[in-house]
């Protein structure tokens, strides 16, 4: 089963980080991917730049409005996903909790997902299990 785990935190807190702050935690969570990547469940995994590089449209009008910047003003941000091809949900929040020891305060929302429009490149768990 395929699980998002999506990445909050607030981004003026990993802003101020020092590069060596930064790397320490990449780092850690280095570790993290390695192991997922060997054991064949890590699967895209992406940072996100700051809400100030965001643009969003926002549906309800005619035409519907483009506006700059995230979507709602909130303490923390979506900062970045993993996808993760587990078993169940137990086994993604083990996962999640590995990641939270690497990566300190924030939060981590975990929601199944469903292959809408898979990347050709990668390889698809539904055949795989099937």
């Amino acid at each position: 089963m395929l699980y998002a785990i999506l990445c909050y935190k607030d981004e003026d807190v990993v802003a101020a980080w020092t590069e060596a702050e930064d790397a320490a935690v990449m780092a850690r969570l280095g570790t993290v991917h390695e192991r997922l990547e060997r054991q064949g469940k890590l699967g895209p995994s992406l940072r996100l730049l700051p809400t100030t590089a965001a643009t969003t449209l926002r549906k309800g009008g005619e035409p519907p409005l483009v506006i700059d910047g995230p979507f709602a003003e909130t303490k923390e941000q979506l900062l970045g996903f993993y996808v993760v091809d587990v078993a169940d949900l137990d086994e993604a929040l083990a996962i999640a909790r590995d990641l939270a020891a690497a990566n300190p305060g924030g939060a981590y929302e975990l929601r199944p997902v469903l292959l809408y429009n898979p990347d050709p490149r990668m390889p698809d768990p539904r055949k795989a299990a099937g």
